[in-house]
């Protein structure tokens, strides 16, 4: 378990100040010359929660970070981490939060341990803790054997571990993680989501970005759509699944056309399907049944899939209805 709060990154006064939300968003606009990143967003994150931000490259979601994380200043709009305006109140935003962006932020020259040390330092992290607390994140993120190595000889997940120990130093009460599982193994993924949900467990409020709809899925308590600058849909991953019916057939075709004629054929079945290169897939609240009548309707088409499946709706199914296409391949 990870431990070690300090008075600095953690005074008493913070947990007065927030009721249910540790951060408020209203109105936020921010524009980079002629280009709006974004057009006025409007969040609420619960107290010790897991709040995803999904939606593709350039739609948003790293701009929003930054401004939460006092990087950046809204044009338009206000927001609060903590009760604390993250304009007028920066520097005591700035002691409550952490922050891993999506590219390694540490010091090549500096050994891992040495690394955790500064950041201990400069977060004020009492100095009998500052070495047990790096040696701590060094065994948590498995990067022990290499704690007393130069971080320049590190490989790029290495790295990412690393400044993921380093966002975590003072166990900050508000963390923005911004597409933190970039550039990691899928052991490393399962790590760090387990780091997560032990922080969330302890009272962290975590705010992430992601590519990864499985991973928004397995860790977010609410989940916020941004697309072109916009929150264009918002709830709880199971409620935004749930409003694309309880199942999604697809069926899979060896040959582009044929889906596309496959999708015809179902749409006069009376069907929302439609065909992404090789498959077609609809989502449906009977699902056996309709596979079934899927079946019937083209084989007196004449048409023969390569395979049926049912399951249940993805986050991925969720953006691909609301923007038309898929947030993975979008990024």
């Amino acid at each position: 378990m990870l431990t070690g709060r300090n008075e600095v990154a953690h005074p008493r006064s913070y947990r007065a100040r927030v009721s249910q939300n540790a951060i408020e968003v209203s109105g936020l606009v921010k524009r980079f010359g002629d280009v709006t990143a974004l057009s006025g967003i409007d969040i609420e994150v619960a107290a010790g929660s897991v709040f995803g931000l999904l939606g593709p490259n350039g739609a948003g979601k790293t701009t929003a970070v930054r401004i939460l994380a006092t990087v950046l200043e809204p044009d338009a709009g206000s927001a609060h981490v903590l009760g604390f305006d993250v304009v007028r109140q920066a520097r005591e935003v700035r002691y409550r939060i952490g922050l891993a962006g999506q590219y390694a932020a540490i010091d090549p020259n500096l050994t891992g341990r040495e690394n955790l040390r500064l950041i201990g330092k400069l977060v004020h992290l009492p100095r009998p803790e500052i070495a047990s607390r790096a040696t701590e994140l060094l065994e948590r993120f498995e990067l022990s054997d290499a704690g007393d190595r130069p971080a320049r000889t590190y490989s790029g997940g290495m790295r990412r571990r690393l400044d993921l120990a380093a966002a975590l130093v003072h166990q900050p009460p508000v963390l923005f993680l911004d597409e933190p599982t970039t550039g990691l193994d899928p052991q490393s993924r399962l790590t760090l989501w387990e780091v997560i949900r032990e922080l969330v467990a302890q009272g962290t409020t975590v705010l992430l970005t992601t590519q990864y709809l499985e991973e928004a899925d397995r860790l977010a308590d609410h989940v916020a759509v941004i697309d072109r600058g916009r929150v264009i849909e918002q709830g709880t991953p199971a409620s935004l699944k749930a409003r694309l019916g309880s199942t999604v057939i697809e069926v899979g075709f060896l040959d582009a056309s044929v889906a596309a004629d496959a999708a015809r054929t179902l749409v006069a079945a009376g069907f929302g399907a439609e065909a992404d290169d090789l498959l077609v897939r609809f989502t449906s609240d009977q699902g056996p049944q309709h596979l079934i009548d899927t079946v019937r309707a083209l084989d007196a088409a004449g048409l023969t899939p390569q395979s049926l499946g049912v399951r249940e709706p993805s986050l991925d199914d969720v953006f691909l209805a609301l923007t038309g296409e898929h947030a993975e391949a979008s990024s």
